[in-house]
């Protein structure tokens, strides 16, 4: 796994300033004010800092962004970045400062002045995140890891705060690493012992092998993995910090390459199919979150891990397969695979678990990158407070969700002649008659939630708190709808 910066939090101490090398961060007001530790930096450096933020530069900048000043005269220190923020910063700004560090940094230990600065552990937080860069496959040296320091007063109260902010991004890290990595070496089995690994963090996991799958009647899924030499398996993640309560579930695709099957997709682009098991990721984030930060509820992850491969074994356009629920379904498309895996995971979860809630997330489809683009996940639910709570949850995290509809006259799409439906509905509201199969499999007043991420996921440009590619979308959101709403006081 890609380390995070070794994040040390220490007293404020203005003693050694001149001799610290490597890149310091200082902060100053809209107005130009100045704390203890940056007029400190401002004196040794022959006041350069003041001359700088009284220029026309800093005046021109938004909350968050910084200056840099580079060898700066009466410091050993090769930059000094003068960050533009208040002394109370909303989440928004701290991270967005914190992710103009990372970027700004370049090469050397990083010092962050907070001295009494609210939020500073959002901006520690916010440059660890952006300063990630997958490189398990580069063959060049690895260099050792840039350390960060954070200076303040309040050196408790903020340890405490970086702790669960480190926790979480441990989670984000993770499912960008699963997300980023490519197929021949994220294998299924690879997967799932990945996922093992975690109960050295105190989760309970369990890996279903193919022929548990087939005991239990899990033909949708098991139809998809048909063509691939990988074997399908489902992973149950446990994560018991509460009391006796029943558990709130996530469910992940974890569709570990897709060529579409039978339905073979075209070439071009078909490279990014290494991402087709971005559900399962975000969910084995937020699973490795929940542990790592010892959160007070029951949660289980459950992910449905399988390879989409088209040969002489493969599931064929025409083809009618049994769920584990027991109905039967046409199979129009092998591209659609996705809704098959979670037809019988999601409906395993309800049957096992009994949960209080139940959100799904999955790479599900492209109509909802033409209906939201990049910015936004689409958002399904049967629910409206418990999808008021994530798009709340959401909001707070700065990770873009939008609510599209859902609505009876939709199923018309999804008849099929010969079984109970068809997997796919056209091309028109696609996103939507992906959602509307997908509640079939919902038990009656089961508070649901399905997340469509094909669109945020793993982008082609850098976002706010990521660079291109894996973004580890829903990790913060989902954390924080589990923080709110289901842990105990």
């Amino acid at each position: 796994m890609t380390d995070l910066p070794n994040l040390t939090i220490s007293e404020t101490d203005l003693a050694d300033l001149a001799a610290r090398e490597g890149v310091i961060a200082i902060f100053a007001t809209p107005d130009g004010k100045l704390d203890q530790g940056a007029r400190k930096i401002s004196t040794l450096s022959k006041r350069a800092v003041a001359r700088a933020v009284e220029a026309e530069g800093f005046e021109k900048l938004n909350e968050g962004e910084a200056l840099t000043l580079g060898y700066p005269a009466g410091l050993a220190a090769t930059r000094v970045l003068v960050v533009k923020m208040g002394r109370r910063p909303s989440v928004e700004v701290a991270r967005k400062a914190g992710a103009t560090l990372a970027k700004a940094r370049g090469k050397g230990d990083l010092l962050i002045m907070g001295g009494s600065i609210g939020r500073i552990a959002d901006v520690a937080f916010a440059c660890a995140l952006r300063g990630y860069s997958f490189t398990a496959h580069k063959t060049a040296d690895a260099e050792p890891q840039d350390a960060l320091e954070v200076m303040v007063n309040a050196v408790d109260e903020v340890r405490a705060a970086s702790d669960v902010l480190m926790a979480i991004a441990e989670g984000v890290v993770f499912t960008r690493d699963l997300t980023n990595e490519p197929a021949n070496h994220l294998t299924t089995t690879e997967f799932a012992n990945r996922l093992k690994e975690m109960e050295n963090i105190g989760l309970k996991v369990e890996v279903l092998e193919e022929d548990k799958l087939e005991e239990l009647g899990m033909g949708s899924l098991l139809c998809v993995g048909l063509g691939s030499a990988s074997p399908s398996k489902v992973v149950v993640m446990e994560w018991q910090g509460g009391g006796d309560e029943k558990p709130f579930a996530f469910v992940g695709k974890g569709v570990v390459f897709d060529t579409g099957g039978i339905s073979l997709k075209p070439a071009g682009g078909m490279e990014d199919m290494t991402m087709d098991m971005g559900g399962a990721g975000v969910v084995a984030g937020v699973m490795k979150t929940l542990a790592l930060r010892k959160a007070k509820a029951n949660v289980v992850g459950l992910v449905g891990l399988v390879e989409n491969m088209p040969s002489d074994r493969a599931t064929r356009p025409g083809d009618v397969v049994t769920s584990m629920k027991g109905d039967t379904i046409e199979v129009i498309n092998t591209d659609a695979e996705g809704r098959l895996v979670l037809a019988d995971v999601l409906w395993y979860a309800q049957e096992r678990f009994e949960p209080t809630g139940v959100i799904n997330l999955a790479t599900l489809t492209g109509a909802i990158i033409i209906g939201l683009g990049h910015e936004n996940a689409g958002v399904f639910s049967n629910n409206d407070d418990l999808c008021k709570s994530f798009l709340k949850a959401a909001d707070a995290e700065g990770e873009g969700a939008w609510r599209m509809p859902m609505g009876a006259a939709y199923d018309a799409k999804l008849k099929s002649r010969i079984a109970d439906m068809k997997n796919v509905g056209g091309r028109d509201a696609g996103s939507i008659t992906a959602a509307q199969f997908l509640q079939r499999f919902i038990k009656e007043d089961m508070p649901w939630i399905h997340l469509d991420i094909a669109g945020v996921a793993s982008v082609k440009a850098e976002t706010a708190m990521a660079p291109a590619g894996a973004t580890g979308w829903g990790v913060m959101a989902l954390n924080r709808l589990i923080a709110d709403g289901y842990e105990a006081e």
